[in-house]
């Protein structure tokens, strides 16, 4: 036996340079994934690639201010309609309370008559538009940002005036609406409603 056979599988390698790390793995570079080395996670992207962001959930009271949004602009609605129905009703009061002076002339008291129904039928009008004003904002606290916010506080600021405004006429009712009112600036201006309306878009 030869150790300078080249066939010999005992003998030591040819080429008169050793291989390096002769009969061992091969080791990866530093800060490389595979061998021994684990393989970073993705990083998740805001924006196209990698992962979907988490959806941010409406909080809680910003749900109750909405609610009370949609509540005031129910009552509204109900009265807005109930003061344009009830116009005709308040003409013929008004029209006979007129005809009972006999100071005044028949065509005075239609002239009273026909301006307090047109009264209560802009008052009615005015109602109505407070009541698209509550519901519509509502409905944009899913998708609003902060002129969402800006549009609730400024309609529940009129209602706190006016709650108040009829509170000194004894209408106890309007105890409901104020409290409503400053409930829904409370939320909308807390940090939760500082959190929701001002979130990231995505």
């Amino acid at each position: 036996m030869s150790f300078g056979d080249p066939n010999n599988p005992y003998g030591p390698p040819q080429g008169g340079g050793q291989q390096p790390n002769y009969g061992y793995p091969q080791q990866q570079p530093q800060g490389q994934p595979g061998y021994g080395y684990p393989a970073a996670p993705p990083v998740q992207q805001p924006y196209g690639g990698g992962y979907a962001p988490a959806p941010v959930a409406m909080p809680g009271s910003v749900k109750a201010a909405r609610v009370m949004l949609f509540v005031l602009g129910g009552f509204q609605v109900i009265g807005g309609l109930l003061m344009m129905i009830a116009s005709a009703w308040f003409s013929e009061e008004f029209e006979d309370a007129v005809n009972s002076d006999p100071s005044l002339s028949a065509e005075d008291a239609d002239t009273a008559a026909s301006v307090g129904t047109g009264i209560m039928i802009v008052l009615g009008v005015i109602v109505l538009a407070f009541a698209f004003w509550a519901i519509f904002t509502g409905v944009k606290f899913a998708t609003g940002r902060g002129g969402v916010r800006v549009s609730a506080i400024i309609y529940a600021s009129v209602i706190v005036l006016f709650s108040v405004i009829s509170l000194f006429a004894a209408n106890v009712f309007a105890l409901i609406s104020l409290v409503l009112g400053i409930l829904i600036i409370v939320f909308c201006a807390n940090r939760n409603g500082s959190y929701w309306f001002t979130r990231p878009q995505y």
